[in-house]
């Protein structure tokens, strides 16, 4: 595999200089994801983009980390699954939120694991979701937006996801103790 650069603020483009500012002042770090992507200006300025609208939805807290992390996980993330359990403790989601997304085990409500059932079918179905599974996640009492705020979830974690399995992206220091590999 090629190697990619982690840029800082002295080795980035010029264009991304300014967004890796923004990662410091927002994570008071530059993450590993953002140094690698600073390579493409264009690429960290559409995530960092992504990334604030997506917290910007109608979800929650623990549905964010549910869209997030089931994304992550069915593409075997080694870089993001650790990162977003620690942006989940950060984020105040529970503890058992987050270990049964990691272990692909039962969410703790029916609503959860409708969410989880969703964003799962978009992934694998690559938006050709039938219209039962709409109609489950819809009974399960989110709506038509939210089905549409499942396809931005979908597109940021994709561009991070496919990055990282690319450049091989090291996990940061602060998330390393939350390492995690798929299972078999």
């Amino acid at each position: 595999m090629s190697e990619f650069t982690l840029h800082d603020k002295t080795t980035a483009p010029e264009a991304s200089q300014p967004l890796l500012q923004n990662s410091l002042d927002g994570f008071g770090m530059i993450p590993n994801l953002h140094a690698v992507m600073a390579e493409a200006p264009g690429l960290l300025a559409g995530y960092q983009q992504l990334h604030q609208l997506f917290t910007e939805t109608s979800f929650d807290a623990d549905e964010q980390t549910v869209v997030w992390q089931s994304i992550n996980v069915e593409h075997a993330c080694h870089y993001c699954v650790p990162a977003h359990t620690g942006i989940a403790k950060q984020m105040k989601v529970d503890d058992d939120i987050t270990e049964a997304l990691r272990n692909e085990t039962a969410l703790p409500t029916a609503k959860l694991e409708a969410l989880r059932d969703f964003t799962l079918s978009v992934v694998r179905e690559r938006g050709h979701v039938s219209e039962d599974a709409v109609q489950r996640f819809l009974d399960a009492g989110y709506t038509k937006r939210q089905v549409l705020e499942v396809v931005l979830g979908v597109a940021q974690k994709t561009m991070s996801n496919y990055v990282n399995h690319l450049a091989e992206t090291p996990v940061d220091k602060p998330f390393q103790k939350f390492e995690w590999h798929k299972a078999a």
